[in-house]
């Protein structure tokens, strides 16, 4: 599983994610011209035509959600203290947090702004995404909901997204990274155009109080999100909206260092992917 690079400005390794920002032009795409996504699909065409049998071409865009009101508390104390002490409440008396915080006001703004970005690139052909998959996080399935529910990009048909419990931020001790229960979650955002994946649980059976998740370990959860959709997900163009920990355990799942992706930022990325080395 590896990086294809040459297309967006952020697939280089050396990207400086802070100069390029949540919503470059044109997602980042080096090309510019007005036939951009169109010579951009023959070429994803062309790639999957010509590949090994075993190899996939897929274009992913890891969305991160919106700010959310655990961002405006980890600003307002800083991330050290943020870490250390006020994570693992759920409140301070003047935002609450904990658990499964939702957006804040700014996060909102910020969705929609991914949101007009979408619309107006699909003027100049931007392939709309085959297959959706959220977090479970309000804070993740509320930035879905601004992009693709809150617009008319989609058909009613397409209007569908699969809920993956793997998606989730890095967990444990932070009691923003609680979640909800599946009925609360499905209440807020119901069927069909949510979805649960199959085994869904009713409580976070994950989340520990006093232990957070290793890198290593959200690493390994990405590497199993990358499997089963290389593995059974036929689509080319793929749609994750999540949270940063778990974007970045999906880079460094390719060998990738990690990328600052700003609270309501878009990361594209060619992948291609080989089915004779999925677990």
């Amino acid at each position: 599983m590896g990086i294809e690079t040459g297309f967006f400005a952020q697939d280089d390794p050396a990207a400086d994610g802070v100069a390029i920002g949540a919503l470059p032009d044109r997602f980042g795409l080096l090309d510019d011209s007005p036939e951009r996504w169109e010579k951009f699909k023959k070429r994803i065409d062309e790639l999957n035509a010509t590949a090994p049998g075993s190899v996939r071409y897929k274009v992913f865009y890891f969305v991160r959600h919106g700010q959310g009101h655990h961002n405006v508390a980890e600003a307002k104390y800083g991330t050290q203290a943020w870490d250390a002490e006020w994570s693992k409440l759920y409140d301070d008396g003047e935002i609450i947090w904990g658990p499964d915080p939702e957006l804040t006001p700014i996060g909102i703004t910020q969705a929609q702004e991914a949101r007009r970005l979408w619309e107006a690139e699909l003027k100049h052909g931007l392939p709309l995404p085959d297959t959706h998959y959220a977090s479970p996080m309000h804070r993740a399935l509320r930035t879905w909901h601004e992009i693709f529910v809150n617009s008319d990009m989609l058909t009613p048909e397409q209007r569908r997204v699969t809920i993956l419990e793997n998606l989730r931020e890095e967990h444990g001790e932070h009691t923003c990274d609680l979640r909800s229960p599946r009925t609360i979650i499905a209440r807020n955002f119901p069927p069909p155009v949510y979805e649960f994946e199959d085994g869904f649980s009713e409580e976070d059976i994950i989340w520990k109080a006093n232990e957070r998740e290793t890198k290593d370990h959200v690493k390994e959860r990405a590497k199993d999100v990358l499997d089963r959709i290389f593995a059974h997900d036929e689509g080319t163009y793929i749609s994750i909206t999540a949270h940063s920990g778990i974007i970045n355990g999906f880079l460094a799942a390719m060998g990738r260092p990690r990328y600052p992706l700003p609270t309501g930022g878009i990361l594209p990325l060619m992948i291609k992917g080989d089915l004779r080395q999925l677990r």
